[in-house]
C-alpha cells in the first residue's frame, strides 16, 4: 500500500487500516478522522478502493472529507478511471460528501453507462445531485438517463428513476417520448417514472406494476381494469354476509387482491 507519509506513527496507521479484524480498521479510520492528516491521503483512497466492510468504507469516508478539498479531490478524481469498480463507485460517492459543484464535470458519460451496476447507479445519483441548474444541462444529463430506462433488475431501475425524479421538469418530455418506446420494458419504467415523478408517495412497485399493465393492455383496456376492480372492491363491504345455507369458501381460497405491496428496499 502507498503511504505519503514516512514516520512511524503513519506507517502503524497504514497498516492498522488493512488489519484483518474489522474493528482493528474502524478505530483507525475513526482516529484519522479525528485528527486529520493529508500525508495519509493516498492511504485512505486505497483503502476505500479495497474495502469490503460497509461500516469501515463509511469511516474511511468521512476520513477523507476532513481532508481539505483542495487537497483530496484531485486524488479523488484519479479514481474515477481506475479499473476496480469498487474505486469507481466510492470516488463517486465521494464527490457527492464533498458536495462541490465544480466536480460535476467530472462524471462522464462513461460513467454514466458503466457496465458495472453498482458504479452506474452511484454515477446517476452523484451526478442528478450535483446537476447545475441550467436547464440544458439538465436536460442533457437527463437524456444520458433515459437511454438506460429497463436496464437491470428492480433495484438498478429504482436508482435510475430516482435520479430523474430528482431532475424534476428536464426529464418531463424525455420521459413522455419514452413512454411511448416499442421496449415495453423501457416504456413501462419511463412511465412509472413519471408516476413518481408526479406522485412520490405512490411507491415504485405499485408504479411499475401500474405502468406494466398499461403496457401490456393499453391505457383504455387497463383503466378499464382498474375501475371494474375498483367497483367490485368498493361493493364487497356492502355485503350483509352469506344467506343461510348458502356455501361458504374457504378464506384460504381467497385471493388477496387488494393487500398492500411489500416495502421498497432502500438502495444502498
Amino acid at each position: 500500500m502507498e503511504t505519503t507519509g514516512t514516520t512511524p506513527q503513519h506507517t502503524r496507521m497504514a497498516e492498522a487500516l488493512s488489519a484483518g479484524d474489522r474493528s482493528v480498521r474502524l478505530r483507525a479510520a475513526l482516529a484519522l478522522g479525528s485528527n486529520p492528516d493529508p500525508a495519509l491521503l493516498d492511504t485512505l483512497v486505497e483503502r476505500c478502493a479495497a474495502e469490503p466492510d460497509f461500516f469501515v468504507r463509511d469511516m474511511l469516508a468521512w476520513a477523507l472529507i476532513r481532508l481539505p478539498a483542495k487537497t483530496a479531490l484531485p486524488r479523488i478524481r484519479r479514481e474515477l478511471g481506475a479499473e476496480r469498480p469498487q474505486a469507481r463507485s466510492q470516488a463517486l460517492h465521494l464527490l457527492s460528501k464533498f458536495g462541490d459543484a465544480d466536480t460535476w464535470p467530472w462524471i462522464t458519460r462513461d460513467l454514466l453507462h458503466d457496465a458495472n451496476d453498482q458504479v452506474a447507479r452511484t454515477a446517476w445519483r452523484v451526478a442528478a445531485a450535483l446537476a447545475p441548474e441550467d436547464g440544458e444541462e439538465r436536460r442533457r444529463l437527463a437524456g444520458e438517463l433515459v437511454r438506460q430506462l429497463g436496464r437491470g433488475g428492480r433495484d438498478v431501475r429504482l436508482s435510475l428513476s430516482r435520479a430523474l425524479v430528482e431532475l424534476g421538469e428536464a426529464a418531463a418530455p424525455l420521459l413522455a417520448e419514452a413512454a411511448e418506446s416499442p421496449d415495453p420494458e423501457a416504456a413501462a419504467h419511463a412511465r412509472a417514472t413519471e408516476r413518481l415523478r408526479q406522485d412520490p408517495d405512490s411507491g415504485f412497485d405499485a408504479a411499475l406494476a401500474e405502468a406494466e399493465r398499461v403496457v401490456l393492455l393499453g391505457p383504455e383496456r387497463a383503466a378499464s381494469a382498474a375501475a371494474a376492480a375498483a367497483s367490485v372492491d368498493a361493493g364487497a363491504p356492502e355485503a350483509a354476509g352469506p344467506a343461510a345455507g348458502a356455501d361458504t369458501a374457504d378464506p384460504a381460497e381467497v385471493d388477496p387482491a387488494g393487500a398492500a405491496p411489500a416495502p421498497e428496499a432502500r438502495e444502498c
